[in-house]
């Protein structure tokens, strides 16, 4: 299968710090790949590096294809990526239908001079695909429900449904279950496999191992900003570094993190 999403040593320094050092990896298109490591690991600023909002100090990155070092993230859109984030950035005073059109305006063709039927026509199509957007996502009866009113696990929801309402290629999602009940993240978990069930390949970056290892084809392991290995999302457990790196062996210990296997 071939690969949506390539970085060939990337690096990023900040000051005299790398943060990322070297990271070669691949995502096939039509596939979900888990990006986990320890905290500090690097995790965010590739997630930055690859939607444009860092540059790499060295290194390549293609979707698709296509250089993508140097865009924008609005110019990142067009080429089909589009992300969330570890910290929720919506607009907690506007609806769940308004914050989801946010997303949908880089598909809409009119001109704010054009008046008359070509216009409105225009926008009945986006308020369309925005509701069938939120349908899919689970929050069909809160369409024009402040954001701001509704539960934690609902707002992620709305992110996740803004984000593909640009109709990526590639899908990023930074941390989609921090903070959820095991139930919620379980509903998101059904969700990002639907969502690439419909062709959308994802970057998924989770503390969730048990949510990781059971939805991701493959995972690539960071830890000091360089890859430790990648593997199928089991045999990755197997490797001594990933263990030491997880269960605290070196001088950071994350023994919060649950095992794949174990309940929440």
């Amino acid at each position: 299968m071939a690969a949506l999403l390539e970085l060939t040593g990337v690096s990023k320094s900040f000051g005299g710090m790398k943060a990322v050092d070297n990271v070669s990896f691949a995502v096939a298109e039509g596939s979900i790949c888990g990006l986990i490591g320890p905290n500090g690991a690097g995790k965010t600023t590739v997630v930055n590096l690859i939607s444009g909002y860092l540059r790499p100090t060295a290194g390549n990155i293609r979707v698709a294809g296509t250089d993508v070092v140097g865009l924008r993230p609005h110019r990142l859109a067009h080429v089909g990526v589009a992300r969330t984030y570890q910290n929720l950035q919506l607009f907690d005073e506007s609806t769940v239908l308004e914050n989801v059109l946010i997303g949908r305006h880089m598909a809409f063709r009119g001109k704010r001079w054009q008046l008359g039927r070509t216009r409105r026509r225009e926008e009945i199509e986006q308020h369309e695909k925005a509701r069938h957007l939120i349908e899919r996502v689970g929050l069909s009866n809160v369409v024009d429900v402040d954001v701001a009113e509704l539960s934690y696990g609902m707002r992620r929801r709305v992110e996740i449904a803004r984000a593909m309402a640009t109709e990526p290629k590639l899908l990023l999602l930074d941390e989609p279950t921090a903070g959820m009940t095991r139930a919620e993240s379980d509903d998101v978990g059904a969700l990002i496999q639907t969502v690439n069930a419909e062709g959308v390949t994802v970057l998924l970056v989770d503390h969730n191992v048990r949510l990781v290892t059971e939805i991701c084809h493959r995972v690539v392991v960071l830890d000091w900003g360089q890859v430790l290995t990648e593997d199928g999302p089991t045999e990755v457990w197997q490797d001594d570094r990933v263990k030491a790196a997880y269960l605290g062996t070196k001088e950071h210990k994350f023994a919060h993190l649950e095992a794949p296997d174990a309940g929440r």
